[in-house]
């Protein structure tokens, strides 16, 4: 059981958090662009916080489900309808046998999410990553986007039941900001940041940048003012981390993200806060970007907190809440449940006569 793609959207892939240990053999990691939305999802439908997602872009898929389950949409405001009904985000959402969910406008952010209860997708994994690498056309769905046609397999058949369902929601919380307000990324200058004279430094800490159109999973590229290099930012080829900020000749940065390549040949001026990731991969272009200095201390403090976040919001989602400890809302709750199950038990056959075998 699972669900069939009537539209693929404009890029919807199957992602997890990544393919690791690989980029010495030239294997970028691939992995969903906003790991906080991914993983509260997966928390939402009492998943692993590693299960493989539906990843889309900017326009999202429209999927007949072909099974019952729960299903939790996080990250970008994509519109999401259920059945006609606009349906809500940051909740684990009960889904019958042939629900229709479909994507209207985009209101705000670029990445949306969904997961599937029971484990998320039956994808087998490659180099131990569920994670779609396009550019190698490997992992996911036969290392494709996903296609109008395709039959996605979840991994558990079919679920009618959440435990404690009524507390399994997060507010849409002020992470991201507001549409069309600035950005701030906390950077971690170098490693070699001494290629820039003082006065390209300042323009990148003191100036305002802007994302562009030419933005995808490999990297953000920024429009500018020029950051000044001393003697140009021709480097020899070294290793790319999430995050990285190259600076090309022409003088404006790119952000490296999931499908970065793995060696780079620009000087790289500083490395993006992972946790601050998730704000720049949901910023549509035109958003004004900012840099602000921090230390390696801070960005472990900072990534310390939002681990900590996310171990509460878990503990949470697990926890009864006053309507689900009511005996009455309880009874009305099991009442169809074991009507239905009552049915089904006179239906079977529980027992064999014996007496009239061979008759």
């Amino acid at each position: 059981m699972g669900l069939v793609v009537r539209k693929p959207g404009l890029l919807t892939t199957i992602q997890d958090k990544g393919r690791f240990g690989y980029m010495g053999s030239g294997f970028s990691p691939s992995g969903v662009m906003d790991w906080r939305a991914s993983r509260i999802a997966n928390i939402l439908v009492d998943n692993p916080e590693n299960a493989s997602v539906l990843e889309f872009a900017i326009a999202g898929p429209t999927l007949r489900f072909s099974t019952d389950t729960f299903i939790a949409i996080t990250g970008a405001n994509l519109s999401p309808i259920l059945n006609g009904k606009p349906a809500p985000m940051y909740r684990a959402i009960q889904i019958h046998r042939g629900a229709l969910l479909r994507f209207g406008a985009p209101v705000q952010g670029v990445y949306g999410y969904l997961a599937v209860a029971g484990g998320g997708f039956a994808i087998p994994e490659v180099m131990g990553s569920c994670s779609t690498n396009l550019r190698c056309h490997i992992g996911g769905w036969h290392g494709r986007a996903i296609e109008g046609g395709d039959y996605l397999p979840f991994t558990t058949k079919s679920m009618d039941y959440l435990p404690f369902i009524e507390s399994h929601h997060t507010p849409y919380d002020s992470f991201y900001g507001k549409p069309h307000e600035t950005v701030e990324l906390r950077v971690i200058p170098g490693p070699q940041d001494d290629m820039f004279t003082d006065k390209g430094l300042d323009t990148f800490f003191n100036e305002t940048f802007t994302t562009t159109s030419k933005c995808d999973r490999m990297g953000y590229r920024l429009d500018g003012p020029e950051i000044e290099t001393k003697n140009g930012s021709d480097i020899i080829s070294d290793g790319i981390a999430l995050g990285a900020i190259q600076v090309p000749s022409e003088g404006r940065p790119i952000i490296m993200l999931a499908d970065r390549q793995t060696t780079g040949g620009y000087a790289k001026i500083g490395t993006v806060a992972t946790v601050d990731i998730p704000r720049l991969v949901q910023s549509p272009a035109g958003t004004p970007i900012r840099f602000r200095r921090i230390g390696v201390d801070e960005a472990q403090g900072v990534y310390r907190d939002t681990e900590r976040y996310i171990r509460m919001l878990r503990h949470r989602v697990h926890r009864p809440i006053a309507s689900q400890m009511s005996p009455r809302r309880t009874a009305r709750r099991l009442t169809p449940i074991l009507q239905k199950q009552a049915e089904i038990s006179r239906t079977k056959k529980r027992w064999i006569d014996f007496s009239t075998k061979g008759k």
